[in-house]
């Protein structure tokens, strides 16, 4: 599962790595990215904008949107099967930016742990996204991030981790014609490039949303 991560990068960096123009008063760095709020994404109907979906998948289908907190993750063994996530596969696929993910390690303190790329660069989860609309006209465009197994560095702490698509995959994976062999990305990202350290329970609670989440806190035996 994952049920946190974090997208925090300048402004600037997110022109040079994504090509897109985001304005401030609807950007803003985020070090703790949590359920039914809106996060950015990238949808294969508009690769060149940055939108702010509900994280949490509400299916065209749902009669309410609570179900979306349910589906905040998809995994990706079962996509092509579950009624919630098949049709968005096959026609509603997004990129869902981030820098790093938390998962919690189940010793008795559940130690969280911030996993990131080695280099620090941002990257891309797979994700789905959706469109709902009430009985009362109201819309709102929601995602999940797609998961698998753990690789070798993710595995000591949880059995599940978000799908990382590699830099050149990211456009096939949102292109508007479903290709038969995606379902090839959906792996573990190879562990030789990430790193992970244990990090302050301030990530628990959504409301904490600050840089020092981030900073390493002492935990043996990893």
């Amino acid at each position: 599962m994952c049920g946190r991560y974090s997208f925090a990068v300048e402004d600037a960096l997110i022109l040079e790595r994504f090509g897109l123009r985001v304005r401030t008063a609807i950007y803003k760095a985020r070090y703790n990215c949590s359920p039914t709020q809106n996060l950015a994404v990238i949808a294969g109907d508009a690769p060149d904008t940055l939108k702010f979906f509900r994280w949490g998948l509400i299916p065209s289908w749902a009669k309410e949107p609570s179900i979306g907190n349910k589906l905040i993750n998809a995994r990706a063994e079962s996509l092509a099967e579950k009624p919630s996530f098949r049709d968005a596969f096959r026609h509603r696929r997004c990129l869902v930016p981030a820098t790093g993910f938390y998962e919690w390690k189940s010793n008795a303190g559940k130690t969280p742990f911030h996993f990131r790329l080695k280099s620090g660069d941002p990257f891309c989860f797979a994700g789905l996204w959706d469109k709902w609309i009430s009985g009362d006209g109201e819309i709102i465009h929601s995602f999940t991030v797609i998961t698998t197994s753990p690789n070798q560095l993710v595995e000591h702490i949880h059995d599940r981790m978000p799908v990382i698509l590699s830099r050149e995959d990211e456009l096939r994976w949102i292109a508007p014609q479903a290709d038969p062999s995606l379902a090839d990305l959906l792996r573990p990202y190879a562990a030789e490039k990430m790193e992970a350290w244990p990090v302050s329970k301030l990530v628990n609670a959504p409301k904490n949303d600050v840089p020092e989440i981030l900073d390493r806190v002492e935990e043996s035996g990893f």
